[in-house]
């Protein structure tokens, strides 16, 4: 029984750090994002829309931002299956999407997933 109670302990302490590892690695990743989008508290649309809240949004639905008619169209709503199939290829998922960056690795997808969920729409870590 101790051995299944230490098992269990270390398995869930590698989970909680291999998790760790994606947001961290997300957030590297992110540095080319960076040039375009913005997340975080005090976020602002640059030449793409902020990146805050994106879990469950509505593609083309931030304010003030210029989307392309594709995307507004497009009538996606992000989850992670939906942002990495989008980042896989985004003008073959939407053509006429403003979107020219692609991540087809899909750990560095699924890592970038990781960090870009944890924002809420205010830009706060959930």
């Amino acid at each position: 029984m101790q051995k299944l109670l230490l098992s269990i302990v270390t398995l869930s302490a590698l989970t909680t750090a291999a998790h760790a590892q994606d947001v961290a690695a997300g957030q590297t990743g992110f540095a080319l994002c960076g040039v375009c989008h913005a997340v975080g508290e005090g976020a602002a649309n640059k030449l793409g829309p902020i990146l805050n809240g994106l879990e469950g949004r509505q593609s083309g639905s931030v304010a003030g931002y210029d989307y392309s008619p594709a995307i507004k169209s497009a009538n996606i709503t992000w989850s992670e299956a939906t942002f990495k199939d989008f980042m896989a290829n985004p003008s073959a998922k939407v053509p006429g999407t403003k979107m020219v960056i692609t991540v087809s690795d899909a750990t560095a997808a699924a890592n970038l997933w990781a960090y870009l969920k944890q924002f809420g729409a205010d830009g706060k870590i959930k």
